[in-house]
């Protein structure tokens, strides 16, 4: 079977690829490895920044559809030091451009746009061979095979299809992310939604730091963030949740209880979420018939652009390929063109955001950058 257009990956750039196609009236076949769309859980809550990922939801027309599904006061943030003593208070006054939606839902918004069948779920990739002219054989786990006409990467850090344009491969940057979560926190857990507040909540530290984001339906969604060696993490026994807890905890001995039990009373088993990034700058020669999206393209630890970035691209590469009908090559040519600079510059910014983070300025560099922010230079909610 040959289809004109192969998405390998049901993330939100691929998502976003297909549904631009289709208001072009372009089809594409969508092929994600999850079984379904719920077979697990799609991340926290997104920033959705206005010149990146509301211009993409726009170009896929469904700008009404984003709006009904932002989380109204979810931009409050605030910083804590590790007693809880408030550092810094930011209130969502309702006028920033960055509202926060959940992953899930935009998921679901992007899936509800698509006609039926464009998405094939249960189709984990196993290999890519390129067949010359262009054209791409992907061969899946259960040994069924597509032929491309055109191949986009859409799948990730780890992109199976990614080899066939660049030898890079991404590294640990020294950072990992530990992911908890807490249910029904105004009743369960008072003093702790108290101190989280109605938005995000960061306690930093050089080296480790507890960011809590407040959830639709009384949830608190907890990033632990530390500067450990991928030995480190590799030594915590993460398949017994209660011990992962206990020895991720004790890098925080003296915090505050009601900070630490985002930590220690979390209602899903720990995950650590190692934190990978691509070289700086990452591009590639153009190849016939293939290109990238998203995380497969330019991986780069988060900074509140990662999603808008995949969204936006997807959307570029749409209106490029309805740009040159017929001329698949000239259609990526012009994408990539303006994917390479485009890109670049964030590599640096998430670099720096991470040190503001954990570095040794931690945590009153971070506090300066929204001070800074909040007077008047770009960027003030980001990371919120």
């Amino acid at each position: 079977m040959t289809t004109p257009v192969t998405i390998v990956g049901a993330g939100l750039g691929g998502l976003t690829l297909a549904r631009v196609l289709h208001v072009h009236g372009i089809p594409a076949t969508v092929y994600e490895a999850d079984p379904s769309p719920e077979s697990r859980t799609q991340g926290g809550q997104l920033d959705i920044h206005e010149n990146d990922g509301q211009r993409a939801l726009a170009d896929a027309g469904l700008t009404d559809e984003f709006r009904a599904i932002v989380h109204e006061g979810a931009e409050a943030l605030r910083m804590l030091d590790p007693h809880g003593k408030v550092l810094l208070e930011v209130p969502d006054d309702g006028t920033s451009r960055r509202p926060e939606v959940l992953r899930g839902d935009l998921r679901r918004v992007l899936l509800d746009s698509l006609p039926e069948g464009t998405v094939r779920w249960g189709r984990k990739v196993a290999g890519v061979r390129p067949l010359g002219g262009g054209r791409h054989e992907v061969t899946f786990a259960d040994g069924s095979t597509v032929t491309s006409g055109l191949l986009v990467g859409a799948d990730g850090a780890w992109s199976r299809v990614r080899p066939l344009v660049s030898d890079a491969r991404p590294s640990y940057t020294g950072t990992t992310f530990v992911e908890t979560y807490l249910y029904d926190v105004d009743a369960r857990h008072p003093e702790t939604a108290a101190a989280v507040g109605e938005g995000a909540m960061y306690a930093l530290t050089p080296g480790k730091g507890i960011v809590a984001h407040r959830e639709a339906g009384d949830v608190l969604h907890t990033y632990v963030e530390l500067n450990r060696s991928a030995e480190w993490i590799s030594a915590v026994d993460f398949t017994d949740p209660a011990a992962a807890s206990a020895r991720v905890a004790a890098e925080f001995a003296g915090w505050a209880p009601h900070l630490t039990a985002l930590i220690t009373d979390g209602e899903t088993p720990p995950v650590a979420r190692m934190i990978h990034t691509l070289p700086e700058g990452h591009r590639w020669e153009r190849v016939p018939g293939v290109t990238l999206v998203g995380d497969a393209a330019h991986l780069m630890p988060p900074s509140g652009d990662g999603a808008n970035l995949a969204m936006f691209d997807g959307a570029e590469l749409a209106k490029a390929i309805a740009a040159h009908p017929g001329d698949t090559e000239a259609a990526l040519a012009a994408y990539e063109e303006a994917l390479f600079p485009r890109t670049e510059g964030f590599y640096a910014d998430a670099r720096e955001i991470l040190d503001l983070c954990l570095g040794d300025s931690a945590p009153h560099g971070f506090i300066d950058f929204f001070r800074d922010a909040a007077e008047g230079q770009e960027g003030a909610r980001d990371l919120a």
